[in-house]
């Protein structure tokens, strides 16, 4: 009886720590630095992305020759991550929002612009 208590008890340790073990191999951090490569209709652009992630909390800065420079707020749900920011382009403000899913080798999605047009990205850190 002492025997096969001590085999169920080492049993429950050796499951415990391998669900352990797989929970910390799922666990995702998508903080620092991204380049992106963006898919639209008006053609192609290369943004250079900075996360933070939190949590699920997701921060950054949005930098590109096309959008400029705008902070950014969002988040991380297993391996889903979605952000937003505000462009302004000469002049006239709007939302951009990138939603996407985290790869074993990046990231990959979709974008929308306010409405008026949409595309895709993928993302490589830097």
């Amino acid at each position: 009886m002492q025997k096969s208590l001590g085999v169920v008890v080492a049993t429950v340790i050796v499951l415990g720590l391998s669900s352990l073990a797989l929970a910390q191999t799922n666990k995702v951090d998508v903080s620092g630095i991204w380049v992106f490569t963006v898919q639209t209709d008006a053609g192609t652009a290369s943004p250079t992305v900075t996360l933070k992630q939190d949590g699920e909390k997701l921060t950054g800065h949005y930098s590109s020759e096309t959008l400029g420079e705008a902070d950014l707020t969002g988040s991380v749900k297993g391996r889903d991550l979605k952000f937003t920011f505000t462009a302004n382009v000469q002049g006239t403000s709007f939302e951009v929002t990138y939603t996407g899913t985290i790869e074993d080798n990046g990231l990959k999605g979709t974008l929308d612009l306010a409405g008026m047009a949409q595309g895709t990205f993928t993302a490589k850190r830097k």
